[in-house]
């Protein structure tokens, strides 16, 4: 699997606010680039709890010279998306669904709702997306507020550490399609990425 599998080698003592750093070589990451001539696009990802509403977990896919999913602090294990600290390459739609369906399951839906941006915008996402480093754990709606309040056009977005505050700052931009994703898998998100991988595999 890619999630976690190319690893440098870190201190023996990590704080908690550490996070283990994932850097997939060159000739990996270059065969599994998947690019989308469409216009440029962010579609930010908010998985939240189906009894109570609240959010669990934030993530961005930028379509830009390439499509990738910034998934900070992100658990999504499969063999075909290589990762470089957070950032998984190749997100094909596809790839793309199966992510989605990895989130959502019995206890949990996910939010996905879609601004279109100018290409230099997704462009300085993706670089930003890159340069972030890996993220702690509890750290992904820090962390995603904090890369889109550096786009031009976002700077009024607040950084928070809850997924929903940015999911309500990004319902105010202009023209954002917004999409809602529910399934009845069990509570368990091992049994769905078994099923993802044994999908891919069998392709």
């Amino acid at each position: 699997m890619y999630r976690r599998q190319f690893i440098v080698g870190l201190p023996l003592a990590l704080s908690a606010c550490s996070a283990t750093e994932v850097w997939a070589p060159d000739d990996v990451v270059s065969r599994a680039i998947y690019r989308d001539p469409s216009a440029a696009y962010l579609t930010l990802y908010t998985m939240k709890n189906v009894g109570s509403d609240s959010g669990a977990h934030s993530a961005l896919l930028i379509n830009a010279s390439q499509r990738v999913i910034f998934d900070p602090a992100g658990s999504f294990e499969q063999n075909r998306m290589p990762e470089r600290n957070d950032v998984l390459f190749g997100a094909s739609p596809l790839l793309e669904e199966f992510y989605v369906s990895y989130h959502a399951r019995v206890t949990y839906y996910v939010i996905g709702q879609t601004a279109q941006v100018a290409p230099d915008v997704a462009e300085r996402a993706l670089k930003l997306a890159l340069a972030n480093g890996p993220v702690p754990q509890a750290h992904c709606a820090r962390s995603t507020s904090r890369l889109l309040r550096q786009l031009p056009g976002f700077a009024d977005f607040r950084q928070t550490w809850d997924p929903n505050r940015i999911s309500e700052d990004f319902a105010q931009l202009p023209n954002v399609t917004s999409r809602r994703f529910h399934e009845s898998d069990e509570d368990d998100k091992s049994i769905a990425a078994a099923r993802i991988n044994a999908a891919l595999t069998a392709q």
